[in-house]
């Protein structure tokens, strides 16, 4: 029933930038968490960037200072901006949003490609 979709992702060179969307047909401003997860080759599902609903943030480590989580009330769209990208960035991204009690919803899934 609730939509997620993802666009933005892309190939790009070592020290590029590309921004993630991700827009949902339920409010994220309502959701207890927006996340961004990511999956790379060979390696299990992280963290990336979370949102809750106040709009505190956290991310992981690996990507401090180099990603930006934000959200956009008009569109209903959580955003994901990667800047100084490396190649161990390559992965695939999921937005997340979940509401509690069990409810949660994902996007497609977006593949983003940093080239050695």
């Amino acid at each position: 029933q609730v939509q997620l979709v993802e666009s933005g992702g892309g190939l790009v060179h070592p020290g590029g930038s590309l921004r993630l969307s991700c827009t949902a047909s339920r409010s994220i401003f309502s959701a207890k968490a927006s996340t961004w997860y990511r999956q790379a080759p060979g390696k299990s599902r992280e963290l990336v960037a979370v949102m809750i609903a106040s709009g505190s943030t956290n991310y992981a480590d690996s990507v401090k200072g180099r990603f930006t989580i934000s959200r956009n009330r008009g569109t209903n769209t959580l955003y994901l901006q990667m800047n100084n990208l490396e190649p161990e960035d390559t992965a695939v991204y999921y937005c997340n949003a979940n509401y509690g009690n069990g409810v949660e919803y994902w996007g497609q899934g977006i593949q983003v490609t940093v080239s050695a």
